[in-house]
């Protein structure tokens, strides 16, 4: 009786985390939907301002809604999977990233190289994370 109590705990525990786990990620999800309308409400002022619209800006502007538009697709992925992060999922916001950084900073070419092979092996590693998805299927 004792050693079936034993082996039930790590359960008990697992799924404790996991709830708590859930609910934290369902408050992120929350936050990052306030943080998307936010940059959507300012991409749409600053084109509906043509006058004033600087394209670095607007190119930001994008950038950061579709950084935050796949966190949440990232967060809808984790359950539909089963509590599950796929990696690719990691690297398309990781190449993102390194998009508004390029753009937003973009002052020192040696930088901007640097981080334009950041890219690049991203894109690599994403290509090999695909190609063994597709070997495990054969």
């Amino acid at each position: 009786m004792e050693e079936n109590q034993q082996e039930r705990l790590p359960q008990i525990v697992t799924g404790v985390l996991k709830i708590v786990l859930s609910f934290a990620l369902i408050a992120l999800g929350v936050v990052l939907i306030v943080a998307l309308a936010k940059v959507t409400y300012q991409l749409a002022t600053i084109v509906l301002n043509s006058s004033t619209a600087v394209p670095y800006d607007v190119a930001e502007q994008a950038v950061m809604f579709f950084l935050y538009f796949g966190f949440i697709g990232l967060i809808v992925q984790y359950f539909k999977s089963g509590y599950h992060f796929p990696l690719r999922y990691f690297i398309y916001s990781g190449i993102t990233a390194m998009l508004r950084l390029i753009i937003v900073n973009h002052d020192s070419a040696t930088d901007t190289i640097l981080f334009a092979g950041a890219i690049l092996i991203m894109v690599i590693a994403l290509c090999l994370v695909l190609y063994s998805d597709k070997l495990k299927n054969i």
